[in-house]
């Protein structure tokens, strides 16, 4: 294999192909040649890559030729468009987007958790959802012990998952909140200041929402448990950064808490932070702008006696984003 790779970024001015770019680079990845592609808009721009200046391109379905891998940072709409290029130019996509993350042949990848199935590609690999990513990191080691039968779970969803937008949105309420202004809402339903939205995505006709059922159909695929059952509810709160999750896991068998908590402290992409004497649980504020998912509050649940209660944490856009996919990538370099 070769030394160093072509590297095709697909989306390089969003939230997360600019974090992407940072951590190609934080990382050391093996790049010979980076081709950062946006839309006409952005075309001639600069980004900032190893102390050099490079061009963005316009992506078009001739942007792919000579790369080895190419990263997508963009809409499903655009993944599908441009993922026959990208495969007949014999580039391996990983794809942050939900576009392929359910078809049959294509792997659904944390490399934590199931690594073996990224070698299955036949082109296209895909990156789970950002707290289908921190859930399942956190619960595998636990699942390991006893598979899962089932999990009830609410996320507090930090305003950056909604993109570059959200955080500049919700300091601007701040700001007009402190100053008695008139508060705007374009990105967010309601105002997201002093708030919190119980609706994150698009209603279904099962009353959950399209990113409440990603957690049940993606789980399901990356934790190879074809009968897990998952009751989500996903909360945007008014944090910047690092998404928070608060699950129930029912196992097969009963696990005591301190196997689940030897396993999670164990496990690769966990730390265990579970210290009530010193008031010591995962938070946002200590789990962001790194790739680590914190889990803590570990206790048997008191409604199923094969049920652990827990809450972790973990960076959307790094670990829940673009981390896992770069992760992905590196399981195929030399």
């Amino acid at each position: 294999m070769k030394r160093k790779y072509n590297i095709a970024l697909l989306g390089a001015t969003g939230a997360v192909g600019q974090e992407m770019l940072s951590l190609l680079e934080e990382r050391n990845f093996p790049v010979n040649n980076l081709i950062p592609l946006a839309s006409a808009r952005s075309a001639g721009k600069d980004v900032d890559f190893c102390g050099e200046k490079i061009k963005i391109k316009e992506a078009t379905s001739n942007s792919f030729a000579g790369a080895d891998i190419v990263f997508g940072a963009v809409g499903s709409g655009l993944s599908r468009e441009l993922a026959s290029s990208i495969t007949n130019s014999g580039a391996i996509f990983i794809d942050n987007s939900s576009a392929f993350r359910m078809n049959d042949d294509v792997p659904l990848v944390v490399p934590e958790i199931n690594p073996e199935d990224a070698k299955k590609h036949k082109g296209i690999i895909a990156n789970p959802n950002c707290s289908t990513i921190i859930t399942a990191v956190a619960v595998n080691p636990i699942s390991k012990l006893s598979p899962i039968k089932s999990m009830v779970v609410s996320t507090y969803q930090a305003v950056s998952g909604a993109g570059a937008a959200g955080p500049q949105e919700l300091l601007a309420q701040v700001k007009a909140l402190l100053a008695n202004d008139e508060i705007k809402s374009n990105v967010f339903q309601y105002q997201i200041a002093e708030n919190l939205i119980p609706h994150i995505g698009s209603f279904l006709d099962n009353d959950y929402t399209d990113e409440e059922m990603k957690l049940q159909r993606e789980g399901s695929k990356i934790l190879h448990l074809p009968d897990l059952k998952v009751s989500c509810t996903c909360v945007r709160v008014p944090v910047i950064r690092s998404h928070s999750i608060s699950a129930c896991v029912v196992t097969e068998s009963q696990v005591s808490i301190e196997a689940a908590s030897k396993a999670i402290d164990k496990a690769p992409g966990c730390k265990l932070y579970d210290d009530k004497t010193k008031k010591q649980y995962p938070m946002p504020l200590i789990t962001s702008n790194q790739d680590i998912v914190y889990v803590g509050r570990l206790r048997k649940d008191l409604t199923n006696e094969n049920g652990i209660a827990l809450w972790c944490c973990g960076d959307q856009v790094r670990k829940g984003a673009a981390t896992n996919a770069i992760q992905i990538a590196e399981l195929f370099i030399d």
